[in-house]
C-alpha cells in the first residue's frame, strides 16, 4: 500500500489516466503543449519537479510539422525530450497508432526514453477501429489496458476528449463517446470558454479526482498568438498562458459555451436554407409548412428556431396560423 503520487500536484495523478474534455477551439491542445513543456523542464509541481522527463505526443488531427511542433516550441518545450509516435508495420510501411494493440510497444518506448507523460489528442481517435466508441463495454476494452499501461510504467496518460451536444451542466455525462471515459479515468480536467467576461479567457476546472481533492480552485487562461521565424518564413502559433485562479467553474459555464465548429456550420446552413425558402415564397410562408419542409431536408426544429432568431424573422398571426416573414 502506498499513497498516490502526482505528475501535477493534486490535479494529474502519476501512473494513471486523466481525461481532458472540452469544446473544439477552446485551447485543449495548447494546454497539452504547456503541460509537455513543464514536464520536459521538470517545472511542474509534483513528483518530477526539478527532474526533466520525456513526453510522447500522439496526435491524429493535427500535422506535426505545421501545427504541433510550433505549438510545443512556443510553449517552451525542450524538443529533445519530446517524441512523436510512428508505428511501423512488419512490412516496413507506417500505420496509425491503435490502442490497446500497441500498448506493449508503447511500454517499451516509455521505459527506453524515460517518459513521464503520454499525451493522446484526441483519445477516442487511437482506440481500435473494431471498438464502438459509443458502447461502454467496448470503451472499457480499449481504455482499461491504457490504465494498466500507465500503472505498470508509472507514466501518466493524458487524453483529450470533446463534448457532445447534450444539454446540462454535468461535465462527465457530456464527454463524447460514452460514460466509460470518465469512469475509467482517475481524474478529469475540463475546459470551457469564459462567457461571463468579454476578454477571450477560458477556464480549467477539476471535475473528477478519485485520488485527491475535488474542490481545487479553477484556473483562468488566455491564448496568445506568437510569431516565429522559420526557414520557410514567419509563422504564428497559439500559446496558452495561465493567468491565475478564478471563482468560476466549468459547470457554471457549460451551457453558456458557444457552439463548436460543427454546430456553427449546421446553424449557418439552416440560416441559408430558411432565407432561401422564404425568398422562394415571396418573403413570407406559413411556419407549419416551413417546419415540415425543413424536417424533410434534415433540419431539426431546434436548429430551425435558432436560424429564425438569428435572421430576425418576424412572426405574423392569422387566426390559428402563424407566418414567418423575412425582415425588410
Amino acid at each position: 500500500m502506498a499513497p498516490p503520487t502526482w505528475l501535477w500536484d493534486g490535479r494529474v495523478p502519476e501512473g494513471a489516466l486523466t481525461v481532458g474534455p472540452g469544446r473544439e477551439g477552446i485551447g485543449k491542445s495548447l494546454f497539452c503543449a504547456w503541460l509537455a513543456a513543464q514536464v520536459t523542464h521538470g517545472r511542474l509541481p509534483g513528483v518530477h519537479e526539478g527532474s526533466p522527463k520525456g513526453v510522447i505526443y500522439a496526435a491524429t488531427e493535427d500535422s506535426w510539422e505545421r501545427t504541433l511542433a510550433g505549438r510545443l516550441h512556443v510553449a517552451g518545450a525542450d524538443m529533445d525530450h519530446v517524441y512523436r509516435v510512428e508505428v511501423e508495420h512488419i512490412s516496413g510501411t507506417s500505420m496509425p497508432l491503435s490502442l490497446p494493440r500497441d500498448c506493449d510497444a508503447m511500454a517499451d518506448a516509455i521505459r527506453a526514453h524515460n517518459v513521464a507523460l503520454l499525451i493522446v489528442d484526441p483519445l477516442i481517435s487511437v482506440l481500435d477501429d473494431n471498438l464502438n466508441p459509443h458502447q461502454d463495454r467496448d470503451l472499457r476494452i480499449g481504455l482499461e489496458p491504457l490504465t494498466k499501461l500507465a500503472d505498470e510504467t508509472g507514466c501518466t496518460i493524458f487524453g483529450l476528449a470533446h463534448f457532445n451536444k447534450s444539454a446540462g451542466t454535468d461535465v462527465l455525462s457530456r464527454i463524447m463517446g460514452g460514460r466509460a471515459f470518465s469512469a475509467v479515468a482517475r481524474a478529469v480536467i475540463a475546459f470551457a470558454r469564459n462567457t461571463r467576461d468579454d476578454d477571450g479567457s477560458a477556464v480549467i476546472s477539476q471535475v473528477k479526482n478519485n485520488l485527491g481533492e475535488l474542490g481545487l480552485p479553477s484556473l483562468r487562461y488566455v491564448v496568445e498568438s506568437v510569431e516565429v521565424q522559420t526557414p520557410s518564413g514567419p509563422g504564428q502559433w497559439g500559446r496558452m498562458v495561465i493567468t491565475g485562479e478564478t471563482d468560476l467553474h466549468v459547470n457554471d459555464l457549460l451551457d453558456d459555451a458557444p457552439p463548436d465548429r460543427a454546430e456553427r456550420r449546421e446553424n449557418e446552413a439552416a440560416q441559408d436554407w430558411l432565407r432561401d425558402y422564404l425568398t422562394e415564397h415571396g418573403g413570407e410562408a406559413a411556419s407549419a409548412e416551413a417546419k415540415q419542409a425543413a424536417k424533410i431536408d434534415g433540419i431539426t426544429e431546434r436548429t430551425l428556431a435558432r436560424a429564425r432568431t438569428k435572421l430576425g424573422i418576424t412572426v405574423r398571426t392569422e387566426g390559428r396560423a402563424t407566418f414567418w416573414r423575412l425582415p425588410t
